[in-house]
């Protein structure tokens, strides 16, 4: 659950951690104030598991109060699986997946609408509607597809292997806590001894430096947008995670207010060399639901291999379709030139998702020049051929061949019409191309609007995307998770994108948003119909 604290910046920030506890003490060195201020107690993790066929992935099942549940879909994306991962020792994530993909579970749903950076410890340290608190059903119970080889080292928790009470081999749980007899990490880790402190005197002004010390005293600090990565620099140098994120949150603010991605790109690269996953991820979100006009800016041919791995494996990508992204990457890829190997080509069109672009693209991309066909032909036909088979056959053909660690068949946000009343295909497979869904797409402004069509709102403006007609016929193969799309008017700029729940969408406000809303009384929306087989 969310918990609200008073903060940086003069103002109220929202604080995704519950019960994270500070032991600070006064010296009167101040050496020994940093070393005693730079010692953070821990938040007790939640134990968690994976129940599948295999250790490194499965169905995410959350311990509380005495009893063994599940996580709910809604809101389930990578940040959620990166951070489910790393608490089971893992790496990161390979992928997340939607509900049903490893069966259903029993007992709880014990978590709903996850809300989390991708830096939390634990799922509990996310933000999310409270333990038990939801609308769901098994059939959306999230499951996740973790990174293999080394375990991680940097994480403070001790990790047992198979559950052999479950009497399946793939359950893997996280447990102990840092200090606890038989953990593979130290508690708390000691600084060095001796600080080279003119060093860091003379790296940003002394007035950051008394910031930092008061900080440690007070957990409060005045932060201007001029000496917010400064005080980020001394955060990570000397490893004050809890000031780093928040030293972040002034990052954030920046975020929607360059349009022509200079400063997002900037910030994303800091982000990687400092290791603040969370502005990381707040700038990615931010790319991603701006992709469309980050690809017609000149800064996507500047982009790093990084910052590229890490879009193509959203599924949050809002772009016209998805042989614009691919179109989009050759022409990244011809700028780079031979600052991408081989290899790294390859590894980026494994992440095109050919199984959704419609089939008569599909066909035309087989007598293409481009410079993937040309330079991995191979893998560039597979990938064709793998298309063709998604569109032509029945869906529970081809299912057992689909990796389960794969998100190649779910849909980023492919953009459609913006129309109020219009139709689209069941599911953009060449199978449902003539079988068409009627959508109705309403937004309601105040109380009397949903009493006229018999609806019942409880905040304002909530939008309505209302499928009817034979919808109900792909119940049992398809299922719909719609988007609801934000963007200011006058400067095309996304700045938040809302699912449908139960074919509603509650429309937040700056406090509730992740990203602030630069736009409040000036911006446009847009219905995102998304079909997914199950």
């Amino acid at each position: 659950m969310c918990l609200q604290y008073t903060t940086i910046y003069l103002k109220s920030w929202q604080s995704c951690s519950s019960d994270l506890k500070y032991s600070l003490h006064r010296f009167t060195d101040w050496s020994v104030l940093f070393v005693v201020g730079l010692l953070l107690h821990f938040h007790e993790p939640s134990k968690v598991r994976l129940v599948g066929d295999l250790p490194s992935s499965g169905r995410v099942e959350v311990y509380h109060d005495g009893q063994w549940g599940t996580v709910c879909d809604d809101g389930w994306d990578l940040a959620e699986a990166q951070v489910v991962c790393r608490q089971l020792g893992f790496p990161g994530a390979k992928s997340f997946m939607p509900g049903g993909q490893y069966g259903e579970g029993s007992g709880p749903i014990w978590l709903d609408e996850m809300n989390c950076k991708g830096s939390e410890g634990s799922l509990s340290e996310c933000c999310f509607k409270g333990w038990g608190v939801t609308d769901c059903s098994h059939k959306e119970d999230a499951g996740v597809v973790c990174e293999t080889g080394k375990t991680s080292t940097g994480s403070c928790r001790n990790y047992s292997g198979t559950d052999g009470s479950e009497g399946r081999g793939g359950v893997r749980d996280s447990e102990a806590r840092c200090g606890d007899k038989g953990s593979s990490c130290q508690g708390i880790r000691e600084l060095e001894e001796h600080f080279n402190l003119i060093y860091y005197l003379f790296f940003c002004r002394f007035r950051h430096y008394l910031f930092l010390l008061r900080y440690l005293y007070t957990r409060q600090i005045d932060i201007s947008i001029t000496s917010a990565q400064c005080l980020h620099q001394l955060a990570f140098t000397f490893g004050v995670k809890k000031l780093m994120e928040d030293v972040g949150r002034v990052f954030t603010l920046l975020i929607p207010e360059d349009n022509t991605f200079h400063t997002q790109v900037s910030m994303f690269e800091y982000g990687v060399r400092t290791g603040d996953l969370v502005l990381q991820e707040n700038v990615l979100q931010y790319l991603s639901w701006n992709c469309e006009f980050l690809i017609s800016s000149p800064v996507w041919s500047t982009i790093s291999f990084h910052m590229m791995d890490a879009l193509l494996r959203r599924s949050d990508l809002v772009v016209k379709d998805e042989t614009f992204l691919l179109e989009a990457l050759e022409r990244w890829i011809q700028n780079k030139g031979d600052e991408i190997s081989s290899d790294q080509q390859a590894s980026l069109l494994n992440l095109i998702r050919f199984l959704l672009i419609p089939v008569d693209k599909l066909y035309g991309m087989q007598f293409s020049s481009s410079v993937l066909h040309r330079n991995h032909e191979k893998l560039y036909l597979t990938g064709l051929l793998r298309g063709f088979q998604f569109n032509a056959l029945p869906f529970s053909k081809i299912r057992n061949q689909i990796d389960n660690i794969s998100s190649e068949y779910l849909p980023r946000i492919y953009t459609g019409d913006e129309i109020q009343t219009f139709s689209t295909p069941a599911h953009p497979s060449a199978l449902y191309r003539e079988q068409n869904v009627q959508w109705q797409a309403q937004v309601f402004l105040n109380n009397q609007e949903c009493s006229n069509y018999g609806i019942s709102c409880t905040s304002f403006p909530v939008a309505r995307l209302y499928g009817y007609g034979n919808q109900n016929m792909y119940a049992s193969t398809i299922r719909y998770n719609n988007r609801l799309i934000l963007t200011c008017k006058n400067e095309n700029n996304i700045f938040h994108v809302q699912d449908f729940k139960n074919d509603m969408a509650v429309i937040p406000n700056n406090s509730s948003m992740g990203l602030p809303n630069p736009c409040p009384d000036d911006y446009s929306f847009r219905f995102v119909v998304r079909p997914e087989y199950i």
